[in-house]
């Protein structure tokens, strides 16, 4: 089974991992975008805060890799 993580505000992604979820905080979008980069390679899931989808380019969203989800607002 592979590793779940979430990306974004620490407000939003510092719960999840109570869960086990790799809680990767990134408050800036360049933030945001040097965490999805440095997802671990047997990361499976990633869900990102709405704030961390707009700052990732939208065929991460949907393209190959990781099934990503947005969390609700």
């Amino acid at each position: 089974m592979g590793r779940v993580a979430a990306i974004g505000e620490q407000t939003r992604v510092a719960g999840l991992a109570l869960a086990g979820v790799t809680a990767l905080v990134a408050e800036e979008p360049d933030a945001v975008r040097r965490a999805w980069r440095e997802l671990p390679p047997d990361t499976t899931l990633v869900i990102v805060t709405p704030a961390a989808a707009r700052a990732l380019d939208p065929g991460r969203l949907e393209g190959t890799g990781p099934l990503v989800e947005v969390m609700p607002s």
